[in-house]
This record gives C-alpha cells, structure tokens and sequence, in this order.
C-alpha cells in the first residue's frame, strides 16, 4: 500500500502530483525547483542559491517521514545549464558529506516556472534486522 506524504515545511505540489509516495522503505520524492514554501515563489539569486533551496525542500520532505540525506540512494539533477554542473557539485556536496548516493545530471531545456535546478531523490528508510527461523520441524 502506498501513502501520499506531504508536509508544510516544503513547497506544495504545483501540478497533479504528491511531494512523496511512500511504498515499505522506500520514499520516491517528486523533483523539487527552488520554491520558497510560503510564498510559493521561485527564490532569487543564482545557481547556488537556487540549489540551496532545492536541498532544503527535500529535507523538509525526508524529515515528514523521519529521514535524512543519509537515507538518500538516488537522486536525479535537472539543469538548464551544464555550465553551472560545479557550482551545483559544491552546494550537493555540502549536503551529502559521507557515501553519497547513485546520481544522474541531466541538462534539460526548461523546467517549471523559470527554474535553473530541479532534484529527485530516491530514500530507502532504514529495515529492521530479521531473523530467518528454521520452521520445517
């Protein structure tokens, strides 16, 4: 069974989709742009800031559900320039400090309103340890 996962903390969805699906461990979190949560508008600034905020969303929509970069196993860039590819790397870097995840970049020719930098991610949530028990007799 699937859970819709939505917080106040990040951006609401700005089309007919969830913030996140929640399916067992894993978190599938819809492409964040660089909206400010209250008003709704794309931030100002540059690449950098832009990547900032994007980050920032998505860890608003991680903590919804208990988790944290180090949860992330995959994350997807879209950019609408490849030149700000380092600037990006930087910003990402700072938020994924240790084993950070599988990634693609891609560079796409617009995303939604304006925004330079778009993220997905994919978070698996920590499983409980089991114990396989031999029940054959």
């Amino acid at each position: 069974m699937k859970k819709i996962v939505f917080t106040n903390e990040a951006p609401a969805a700005i089309g007919p989709y969830s913030q996140a699906v929640r399916r067992g461990s894993l978190l599938f979190c819809s492409g964040q742009i660089p909206l400010d949560p209250k008003s709704g508008e794309i931030v100002s600034g540059d690449i950098a800031t832009q990547t900032r905020r994007v980050l920032d969303n998505i860890a608003a929509v991680l903590r919804a559900e208990g988790l944290t970069f180090d949860n992330v196993v995959k994350t997807t860039i879209f950019l609408t320039d490849l030149r700000d590819f380092q600037t990006v790397n930087e910003v990402y870097s700072s938020y994924f400090k240790e084993q950070p995840p599988a990634r693609s970049t891609v560079q796409v020719s617009a995303l939604p309103k304006g925004a330079k930098v778009e993220i997905e991610v994919i978070a698996a949530a920590e499983e409980a340890e089991q114990t396989a028990y031999d029940t054959s007799g």
